[in-house]
């Protein structure tokens, strides 16, 4: 679940097959979009909002072309993109839209052309359980990604680099679970990672020191985190059915935000950074702000998708 880069639209993927459009004023649904065999897992949007990427249990992704003054709004424009061997659990496009990143099952990570389809980088192997998170470094050379192997590594994935498709950073080890969620922040030097083991942790991406935590609060699992655009902030979302805001240079939590009633799968900061989107198993989308009760609540159809696999 994320919003548009301009933050008027929010995308989310559903057990039921289908990946979602919302206005994220009016929370009206603006389109449906049908492909998928099985569970949508993970959805993002291209950086210029014309595109939806999204991963699913049937192995494949899909790109859909959500701009209204296309002639193939609302249609699967590339995919299914076959090549992983198992679940996909997280999608991503680059910041420039050329290429996506996906997580899956199988153990691996894989990079594609976002025209052509063609998978460009991969499959590129070290872990050893699971990806459950991977997304691309804010100028494009590297991926992070997180495991079921309790740990964190990146990519070097600059075809000019003489370390191209290697792992060089990692495996970062700290967490006592598994790593569901892992993220770049704006300038790219450091990375966000929550884990099953209930915190938060936060490392230097060139270094590989965890610098932050780990963070408690969370009485659950943690699902998903993200860094506000400035990095000033950290947003979590948990099994406690809880979102957390966490001051990103202290580590103190500094908001609690409570209304879901049962786990919350996945939250993301709007592209300014004055809201929050999360999505829960109480089949509620909410968008909050950070320092208030939540200002819109949708009410979806189907039970939103978790981003792990049991």
């Amino acid at each position: 679940m994320s919003f548009s880069g301009d933050g008027l639209r929010i995308v989310s993927g559903s057990k039921d097959n289908t990946v979602r459009v919302w206005d994220a004023v009016s929370g009206v649904l603006q389109k449906t979009l049908e492909g998928h065999t099985r569970d949508v897992n993970s959805v993002s949007f291209s950086g210029d909002g014309s595109r939806i990427v999204s991963g699913s249990y049937d192995w494949t992704m899909r790109v859909w072309d959500i701009d209204p003054g296309s002639q193939n709004y609302g249609e699967c424009v590339l995919g299914p993109l076959e090549g992983h061997t198992d679940w996909v659990n997280s999608v991503s496009f680059s910041g420039d839209g050329s290429r996506i990143v996906s997580g899956s099952s199988d153990n691996t990570v894989r990079v594609w052309n976002a025209v052509s389809g063609e998978c460009v980088l991969g499959p590129l192997y070290g872990h050893t359980n699971q990806v459950y998170s991977v997304s691309f470094s804010p100028d494009g050379s590297r991926i992070v990604s997180g495991s079921g192997d309790y740990t964190v590594r990146v990519w070097d994935i600059d075809p000019g680099s003489q370390n191209y498709g290697e792992c060089v950073l990692g495996p970062l080890r700290g967490h006592t679970d598994y790593v569901s969620s892992v993220s770049f922040s704006g300038d790219g030097l450091r990375i966000v990672s929550g884990s099953g083991d209930n915190t938060v942790r936060v490392w230097d991406a060139v270094s590989g020191d965890c610098v932050l935590g780990p963070l408690y609060g969370h009485t659950d699992g943690v699902t998903s985190v993200s860094f506000s655009p400035d990095g000033s902030r950290i947003v979590s979302g948990s099994y406690d059915n809880t979102v957390r805001v966490w001051d990103a240079g202290s580590g103190e939590c500094v908001q609690t935000l409570e209304g879901h009633t049962d786990y919350v799968m996945s939250v993301s900061f709007s592209g300014d950074g004055t809201r929050i989107i999360s999505g829960s198993r109480d089949n509620i989308v909410r968008v909050w702000t950070p320092t208030m009760p939540w200002v819109k609540s949708i009410r979806v159809e189907t039970i939103p998708v978790p981003h792990l696999r049991f």
